[in-house]
């Protein structure tokens, strides 16, 4: 990285910080005074305008992203509206299930000498898990699609923490019946509306990602296994959404230049001369793909495989029939 670079990497950063830190207290629809604002956040009125300016220039988001917050800027003052801050600022049951979960695993990772601090942590935890009203304990579980996956759930992590290899019953979404498979847990990810298990398995000899609600059965075994590095699992999942497959496949979308600049923002891809994006992802469900390509729609295009290719035709001509009835 050139200087010139690091140095653009470090004003953006600070930027952000800004941003984070002031937008939440402002975002009430009230004008707010520019130079109150940079006295609390320690810059010049100049900073501060140029911050929201570059918030507000973030103009025609497009499908698939959180729309962006209205600033209204006039000559000393300031407004911003936006929904995303009107929720109280507290941690509903599954943030807290999350949270206790995060910090199982993380107890596992580290030395002796951490455990208490954890420990204190998650007793916490459980503490304002039990001051909430059972109702709403359950409305949300089911609202996640945590509640599927709850009967298993429990032995999953205990295989986790004891580093016990499971013998599951899964059945993959397109199968009749359910198969028999001995895994590693290596960790429990909440990704979207469910529970997803990463572990290594047998049957396959690879890593895998398994949706816990496909889970019919789940039994802890008494052989261990050595915990992989924490690098290992992290490389297996990033640069691309939580997937399940035993013969991985690709998914290869290219995005309009319309939208190029937020995909590119996000994922890693190739830059094509009419400013489209090009974007390898991995594939095994071509569900998935076409609800993520169907999002876009008419700024993304589906190149491969050209199985997924001729579903999206079908279904978009199903989608044309339906309209014309």
């Amino acid at each position: 990285m050139t200087t010139t670079s690091r140095g653009a990497a470090t004003d953006a950063s600070a930027q952000l910080k800004r941003l984070l830190a002031i937008v939440p207290r402002i975002a009430d629809g009230e004008e707010h005074s520019i130079a109150s604002i940079a006295e609390m956040l320690g810059v010049t009125p100049e900073t501060v305008a140029s911050d929201l300016v570059s918030v507000g220039e973030r103009y025609d988001t497009p499908g698939g992203f959180v729309e962006g917050l209205q600033v209204f800027i006039e000559a000393q003052r300031v407004s911003v509206r936006t929904s995303h801050f009107l929720r109280p600022m507290r941690l509903t049951a599954p943030e807290l299930h999350a949270l206790d979960l995060g910090l199982a695993m993380l107890r596992v990772e580290r030395p002796a000498d951490q455990w208490a601090a954890i420990d204190r942590a998650r007793e916490r935890i459980s503490a304002a898990v039990a001051r909430l009203p059972g109702d709403r304990i359950q409305e949300s579980a089911v609202a996640t699609g945590t509640a599927p996956a709850g009967a298993h759930l429990a032995m999953v992590r205990e295989a986790l923490t004891k580093r016990r290899k499971l013998r599951v019953s899964y059945r993959r979404g397109n199968a009749t019946a359910a198969a028999t498979r001995v895994v590693c847990p290596y960790r429990l990810i909440l990704a979207g509306p469910g529970w997803y298990l990463v572990a290594h398995c047998e049957r396959s000899n690879g890593v895998r990602v398994f949706r816990l609600d496909r889970i019919e059965d789940a039994q802890m075994l008494g052989e261990r296994y050595a915990a992989p590095a924490p690098g290992a699992v992290a490389a297996h999942l990033e640069n691309g959404p939580v997937f399940e497959s035993d013969e991985p496949a690709t998914l290869r979308v290219r995005y309009s230049p319309r939208i190029a600049r937020w995909i590119r923002e996000r994922m890693d891809g190739t830059v094509e001369a009419d400013g489209s994006y090009v974007v390898d992802h991995p594939l095994a469900d071509a569900d998935w793909a076409l609800r993520h390509v169907l999002q876009y729609g008419p700024e993304a295009e589906i190149l491969a495989p050209e199985n997924v290719r001729r579903a999206m035709r079908e279904r978009l001509e199903a989608m044309l029939k339906e309209a014309e009835r």
